[in-house]
């Protein structure tokens, strides 16, 4: 139960409920998890080029030559990538940081794979617009806002995603700030498909 806890999204309750769980199962079924857990611990790696992680190096986005190499998503994770990659609209390649800018827990710009990224981008390269998809939370923005600053002076494009109201969402229950950034990040009804 203690090493369930551990696990982010496990509370106590839940822990205790997968260990019984768990223990009611026949003894090849635990076992079948603990080597599923060891195989993948064993044979996923961070991608050397764009920091995904992935069962190949490189990882399947990188290695794909229709991927758009002009364009460069940079994401805090590489739960991130798969969440973009849901959405099945863009066509990019990626760019992962391995966390965020948060001094409150001890993590600064150089904790970040940002001087990959700048490698990546500086110095005759195809990338022509860099993406900044971090999440809209103040360690988000800051890491947002630390990347524009960095790769400014290399010339190449940066844009933010645009943040707002979730589809099937209502105003009447969407707080100030949503609401904020939905009228900033507004755009011509002809540019919507």
């Amino acid at each position: 139960m203690a090493e369930l806890a551990k696990l982010p999204g496990i509370g106590r309750k839940t822990a205790q409920r997968l260990t019984f769980h768990l223990l009611k199962q026949p003894v090849e079924a635990a076992e079948r998890l603990a080597d599923a857990i060891r195989r993948v611990r064993g044979r996923v790696t961070a991608c050397a080029t764009c920091g995904t992680l992935a069962d190949d190096d490189p990882c399947p986005i990188c290695a794909d030559p229709r991927r758009d190499a002009a364009l460069l998503c940079v994401v805090e994770e590489s739960a991130d990538v798969n969440a973009i990659e849901r959405a099945g609209r863009y066509r990019g390649r990626y760019h992962v940081l391995g966390g965020r800018i948060s001094p409150l827990d001890g993590v600064g710009p150089d904790d970040l794979d940002v001087d990959r990224l700048v490698a990546r981008v500086a110095n005759g390269s195809a990338v022509r617009e860099v993406i900044v998809a971090t999440n809209p939370s103040m360690e988000g923005e800051a890491t947002a806002t630390y990347l524009q600053q960095v790769l400014k002076p290399i010339g190449v494009r940066v844009t933010r995603i645009a943040r707002g109201l979730p589809v099937g969402g209502d105003l009447e229950y969407a707080d100030a700030v949503t609401i904020a950034q939905a009228l900033a990040a507004r755009r011509d009804m002809s540019e919507t498909e």
